[in-house]
Formats: C-alpha cells, structure tokens, sequence
C-alpha cells in the first residue's frame, strides 16, 4: 500500500542504511540495527533539498537519504490525500453502501457530493462499499458481483489483522466471485479496502 525506497537515515552522528517507508499518515525506516515510524502528527517541519529528506521532531532532525523521491515525499507528507480522494470518489458520483461503516466515512462522502444511496439501487452506483464483517460476508460476494455492470467498481473493507476474515479470504471471495482485484487502500487504522471490477474482457 506504501512506497518504499532503499536509502539511509542520519540521526545525530548515527548513519543507518535500510529501507524508507511512506504509509498513509506515516514515515518508517528499516534496518538491520535501527526502526522507525514517525507518524506526520509528530512532524514539526518538512523540507527536501538534494535528495535528502529532513524531518524536525521534538526529539531533533532526522535526515533521510532518498535521492530523487525527496521532494515528492515532502509534498506527500505535507499534502496527503484524503481518504475520498484515494478511493478516487468524485462530485456527483452515485456510490452504494452496504453493511455498518463509521459516521465518518459517511459524513465524508456527503461532504464530497457523492450521491450515497442503499442496499435499492436508485441510480447505478460507480462504486460500492462493503462491509465485510466475517466469513458471512465473504459468502454473499458473488450475489453482488452478479448485479454489477460495466465499469462498477466493488470495494471490500476488512479489518485488518484479524484471523477470522484475513486478506487472502478477501481476495479468494472476490476473484472465484469472477472479479479482479486492481486497487488496495488504507481505509483507516484499524480497515483496509480491496478494490474489485468485472475484467474488461467480461464487460
């Protein structure tokens, strides 16, 4: 779901080489000796100058060598992408919602212009939310995949490190659905969101 990138990290006269990490709403760094997540609340101040990233933190600066990603990475951390936008909802668009979700997500929605309908379809929906909440869920997959049309997109939401539902039961329920998987999302701290659509051929 990240971007990763083989560099270093200068902390103090320390120099650690690894691997550079940008999630969601987190930087982390890999290495045989030294680990770090540095989520961006914590981030005082973000700058990028010949390819090295430099972050000011309560605890001092941390430098991360990433060569040509820096200045992209800056403007990541600075401007990150709200959660619509990653799921690549827009104004207007008709999207369905099936199963419980958090208030926000629906309020966001809304506050988006998305047309947000139910389980009765109004209008065709672009995209459709779905709750997958245990192994019940998983099973009635393909009921839906048989509804959708054309281009509609199916968005399976999962919480994440569970045994009960794991990613793997995710993507089998979707592709013997006769789906296929194009898009992960970090849906949230605790979710993640697989996105499916009918392959071209099909359509």
């Amino acid at each position: 779901m990240g971007k990763e990138v083989a560099g270093a990290i200068r902390t103090g006269k320390e120099r650690h080489e690894g691997k550079i990490l940008l999630e969601t709403n987190e930087l982390g760094f890999r290495g045989p000796n030294y680990r770090l997540k540095l989520t961006f609340s914590e981030m005082r101040e973000v700058s990028a100058a010949n390819g090295e990233l430099r972050v000011n933190t309560k605890d001092g600066v941390l430098t991360f060598e990433l060569g040509p990603a820096a200045e992209k990475w800056r403007e990541k951390i600075l401007h990150p992408k709200t959660r619509i936008q990653k799921l690549g909802v827009k104004p207007a668009t008709p999207v369905r919602v099936l199963g419980d979700f958090e208030a926000d997500f629906i309020k966001e929605l809304k506050a988006s212009n998305a047309k947000v309908g139910g389980a009765v379809r109004s209008a065709e929906p672009q995209d459709t939310f779905f709750a997958i909440d245990g192994k019940k869920s998983l099973a009635t997959i393909a009921e839906y995949a048989n509804k959708m049309r054309g281009a509609e997109a199916l968005w399976l939401v999962y919480p994440k490190g569970k045994k009960e539902v794991t990613e793997n039961d995710v993507l089998s329920a979707g592709r013997k659905s006769g789906l296929k998987d194009v898009k992960v999302v970090a849906f949230s701290a605790t979710h993640t969101a697989l996105k499916f659509v009918i392959p071209a051929a099909k359509r």
